[in-house]
């Protein structure tokens, strides 16, 4: 299939490329966590979830083509190695009060919340997206992109913000900061 074959597909417009751009940058940081110091993490998380966040909303809309589930990249395995490297790094300012999580109707007030956790489970949305785009198979990178998006409304969206909004306290308040 030619290039001008694909312009009226949804999987290749500029905002799905844009995104693709932000959510392999976020990938591959995290696939460095390694060799990544406290302050750098912060730094960098600081400037890529709100990139992904204006990128993950302006994901066009497109509707499933396949029935059947699509092929799952990340592993357990994986993700819970990033998410103990980044707790490490975080300390224990990797936990977090989440007013906004859902099971808060249930609780008596803020629910215990950990940036590491939402970080990982964003990486593994975005990490399964970007393998099925590299596969290049039009119908699968359709269905990536819807459940993407849905995604999106529905959970990594929100755990962006959530993220951002901890992480921001630990830059800005520093030491004594009360996480919220």
């Amino acid at each position: 299939m030619s290039a001008s074959d694909h312009s009226g597909s949804p999987a290749y417009s500029k905002n799905t490329i844009e995104f693709l751009a932000v959510a392999k940058s976020y990938c591959d940081f995290l696939e460095e966590i390694e060799s990544v110091d406290r302050n750098r993490f912060i730094e960098t998380m600081l400037r890529l979830l709100p990139l992904l966040y204006l990128k993950g909303s302006l994901l066009p809309e497109t509707e499933l083509i396949s029935d059947g589930e699509l092929e799952r990249f990340a592993t357990e395995t994986h993700y819970g190695l990033l998410a103990e490297k980044m707790s490490e790094l975080l300390g224990e300012d990797d936990s977090y009060l989440n007013a906004f999580d859902p099971d808060v109707i249930l609780a008596d007030g803020p629910v215990a919340a950990s940036i590491s956790e939402d970080i990982a489970d964003i990486w593994q949305a975005l990490y399964d997206f970007i393998e099925v785009f590299r596969l290049g198979y039009d119908e699968t990178m359709n269905d990536a992109l819807y459940l993407c998006r849905d995604d999106f409304a529905a959970g990594w969206g929100q755990q962006t913000l959530d993220a951002l909004r901890a992480l921001h306290s630990v830059k800005y308040n520093g030491e004594e900061a009360q996480s919220y």
